[in-house]
């Protein structure tokens, strides 16, 4: 199933490319799944002393789960069911939430200290940050290639 940013004009396209608003929006959207499962996951794993990798681990699950989640919730609205949601989901946001999180963990883990500076301390919380910030930016030209090419969050706007 091929939608080929369905013509929109809302999608940018010019010439075979999505333009920055559309891909700033998906990324944004990826990111906002990614954050609330980087942050569940690293408060969760540090809460419960899990070890570095470990907690990584659990936070970029959680990320996906999220980020499917937030994409699904919006094509379960138009009607979809549940196992052609997920598909949608799993086309939508695999590529762009795997570049989040390998730039997010990498910068993570490449700050010392960061892993282990524990809830309270701002190091914690400012890599993070960081890290969400350095990975919105490595994903957004990603997400304007794939909506360039009917992929990505292209597909989804079939069901809004």
């Amino acid at each position: 199933m091929q939608h080929d940013a369905h013509g929109h004009a809302h999608h940018g396209a010019r010439g075979g490319t999505a333009g920055w608003g559309p891909a700033a929006q998906a990324t944004l959207h990826c990111l906002t799944g990614c954050a609330i499962g980087e942050v569940l996951g690293m408060i969760i794993g540090t809460a419960l002393g899990m070890h570095g990798a470990a907690t990584v681990a659990l936070a970029v699950v959680l990320a996906f789960v999220f980020g499917y989640a937030l994409t699904m919730r919006g094509v379960l609205r138009a009607d979809v069911p549940l196992r052609q949601a997920l598909k949608v989901a799993l086309a939508a946001d695999t590529l762009s939430i795997a570049v989040m999180e390998i730039v997010d963990n990498l910068v993570i883990v490449g700050v010392p200290g960061a892993m282990d500076a524990g809830l309270s301390a701002p190091l914690f919380w400012g890599t993070l940050a960081f890290a969400l910030a350095v990975a919105f930016v490595v994903a957004l030209p990603v997400n304007r290639w794939l909506i360039g090419r009917g992929r990505g969050h292209a597909v989804v706007h079939a069901y809004h």
